[in-house]
Order: C-alpha cells, then structure tokens, then sequence
C-alpha cells in the first residue's frame, strides 16, 4: 500500500487541502504529496522508506543539512531546561548581537517567530516612522501572508493595487503598490508621481518566490538612491537569501544596503523564528520606547534561538559559503549541459546556495518573463526526478537549495538521473 497516497486520503479530511502550507498538495505539478518521516544530511525517507536527496532543504532554513548533530545536541540540552518562558533570556541577546555583527543594515533587532511575521512588522514600524501609508512591492515576490502582501497590480503600474485573495479588503489592497521587478523605469516613474506619499519598499533582493530571479545592479541601486531622496525606507526581505547567498545577506554580496532587513529561515536552523531589524532610528519606533505596538509570546523562543545561533556559529566557517556555492554551480552547470545535449530548451544558474531551473531559452528576469517558461515540461521532469529519488520543489516557481551536507557524489547521481529524465520526454 502506498502510505503516502493513505496518508494524504486521510488529511483531506480534517486539513483544508490535507496541507498546512498549499504548496505542499502538488496542486502545480499534480499527483500525490510526499509524506516525509525523517531526514539525515542531504537526504529524505518517506513513509514508504523511499529515499529522496533534498534540493528543498524546508525552502532553505537547512543550509547545514538535515539532523547536524551540533545542532540536536544543543537542541536537546536547551529543552531540557524548558521550551518556553515567555521573558527574556540571554540567548536573545546574544542572538541580536550576532545578526548586528553579521548584517550590514542592521543596527537593532527584534526576534519573532515567522517570515510573514517579520515583513509585517517591518512595514508597520516603516509606517510609523514615515507617517505614510502607502508600500510598494514587486510582482512575483512574496513576503508572507499578511493582508498587505497579498496583492496583485492593477491595470496598471501606478493603480491601485488590487487583493490577490479572498478575505483581502479592498480598503487595505488600494495603499499596496505593485511594480514589475527590474523594471528601473517604472520605479522612476512611480516615485516621480507618488514619492511623498510612500512610506516604505519591500522585495527579495534575490527574488525565490518566483522561481530565482538575480536583481540587476541598475535596478538596486536606482531604488536605493529613489528610497534615499524621497525618505522612503528601503526594506530588504532576505527570509531565503539570509546567511544563505552569502554570510551578510544578498545586501552584502550586492553592496546595496537598506533601512530594514527581513529574516528567517537560516537563523532558526529549522525551528520557527524570524526576525526584524535596521536603522537604530527607525527600530526605535517600536513599543515599549516607541509608539509602533508589536509583540509576541513565543518571539525569542530558547529552542529555536539556540539551534540558530549554533546554525550561524558553524556557517561563519572559513570559505564555507565558497563551498556551497561551487557545489551548487556545479549542480546547475551539469544540469544545462545535460539538456542542451539532450536538445531541451532549458536553463539553470544559481547565486550561493540558492538554484533556479527554467523550461525556457534564457534565465528570466521578471514575473511576465518567468510566466513563458514551459511548465508542462517541469511538470515531466519533476515526477521523472521524483521517482528516481530526487525531490525538487514541486512549482515550477520555487527556487531550490543546497546545502553543506551535499556531497560531490549527491551531484553526480542527481545528473545521472536528470540524463535518463530528459532523454524520456
């Protein structure tokens, strides 16, 4: 019997979609989820034992691979002296301390428990600190579930933005702009109509949420000089490419620095935690010195700090993020030799870490481009990898990950498989 199949049968029952995340129900890619029971390295086991290597790494908090037995031993030690006690405690601060060290914005820091808790924050104390209401993000990045967020663009670029889910009022969609990414002129444009009444901008200066898209230098550092003159606070969501892409974050590897950073992922070593932080003036608008409410019970939980600050203590190796991203280059340069001997329109690359893959002539640049890839094709090669053992993300719009614990070897039987997966459609 096929567990995962029963499994999944089951969930629908009492689990809207029998998924707590809609990307996980393979509605993209189309049949059965699978159900993962344990992990090890750069490698997965369903519930039919089935072995997997990971190119998800839980969408990228895994960057040492799964179960690193320095990460358990502290997890282990710090639960025995409780899970939670809802006040302070020293870790947090010595977190706070390593993310001011390592991040180049960020000058103060508060611990939460999420991604979409951190981006929700952020904009909330950029609109206290500006006294503006209106935010402008990009087409095809995501930064979490909060109501603001979820919102397409209108007609137009500079129209209001409109709810890209049901249960988003419209009153809240119309202050959310929406720009096409890497489109340098439609920001100029928007500032010049709209600068003075903007209090904030948000995008993933590398974008994962839109399969992988790199940020032209142009389009950065336009936006950074637009943020600057017109007193717009510039807010980098590194969630992913946090401690991922490199160890100070894409501002670090484009020398780009914003007003407020986004994290997560990474600095949980896969337990819940995100966090927010930036310019010692603008964190100040927080309560309980400032008057820009946020709070939360678990923020700072002991467990989840001390596996990120063992997380980030062994990142910080000498030339690690070197080696993960020669191994990674190496994945996505194997990938597109394969398929272009095999005669597929198809392409790869990667920045650290992170991958993208694409059914298309050349490596996108935006939404619009993103969107004439050809997903039928991913859909093919992602069941022909599947069953093969190889677990990609199943979107032909995710990025994938690597992660230190992948091995040479792990390459090498992932182009094996992506020989045979290409040669049979």
């Amino acid at each position: 019997m096929d567990r995962n199949k029963q499994l999944f049968e089951q969930s629908q029952i009492t689990i809207p979609g029998g998924v707590n995340s809609p990307v996980r129900a393979f509605g993209s890619v189309g049949g059965t989820p699978i159900f993962f029971k344990r992990a090890l390295g750069s490698r997965l086991w369903d519930e039919n034992d089935k072995e997997y290597i990971d190119y998800i790494n839980s969408w990228g908090p895994m960057i040492l691979g799964h179960a690193h037995p320095e990460v358990i031993q502290v997890v282990q030690e710090v639960a025995k002296g409780s899970l939670s006690f809802g006040a302070p405690t020293e870790r947090e601060l010595t977190m706070a301390e390593t993310i001011v060290r390592l991040v180049p914005s960020i000058e103060q820091v508060r611990l939460v428990s999420s991604g979409t808790e951190a981006t929700m924050s952020a904009i909330r104390v950029a609109r206290g600190h500006t006294r503006r209401d209106k935010i402008v993000k990009f087409e095809g990045c995501y930064h979490g579930h909060a109501d603001a967020l979820l919102v397409k663009a209108g007609s137009g670029a500079l129209t209001f933005g409109q709810p890209s889910s049901a249960g988003v009022p419209h009153d809240v969609a119309k202050d959310t702009l929406t720009l096409p990414y890497n489109d340098t002129e439609a920001l100029r444009e928007l500032f010049d109509q709209m600068g003075a009444e903007i209090a904030c901008v948000i995008l993933e200066p590398v974008v994962g949420n839109m399969n992988l898209i790199i940020p032209e230098q142009e389009f950065l550092l336009t936006l950074r000089r637009l943020c600057t003159d017109h007193g717009v606070v510039l807010i980098f969501d590194e969630v992913m490419t946090g401690f991922r892409v490199a160890l100070g974050g894409a501002q670090e590897l484009f020398n780009v620095i914003p007003d407020m950073t986004t994290l997560g992922k990474v600095i949980g070593g896969g337990l819940p935690v995100g966090a927010f932080g930036g310019k010692k003036e603008i964190m100040s608008q927080l309560a309980p010195h400032g008057p820009v409410y946020q709070a939360g019970t678990l923020s700072g939980n002991p467990v989840a700090v001390a596996a990120g600050l063992k997380t980030l203590e062994l990142i910080q190796e000498k030339n690690f993020h070197t080696r993960l991203a020669e191994i990674t280059s190496n994945l996505v340069t194997g990938l597109t030799q394969i398929a272009k001997n095999k005669g597929k329109e198809f392409t790869a690359r990667n920045v650290g870490g992170m991958f993208g893959m694409y059914f298309s002539s050349k490596a996108p640049n935006s939404f619009d481009e993103v969107m004439t890839s050809d997903r039928e094709s991913f859909k093919k090669f992602f069941h022909l990898m599947l069953e093969q053992g190889i677990y990609f993300g199943p979107s032909a719009f995710e990025a994938g990950f690597v992660s230190a614990a992948h091995t040479q070897d792990d390459i090498q039987q992932t182009l094996d498989a992506a020989e045979v997966a290409f040669a049979a459609f």
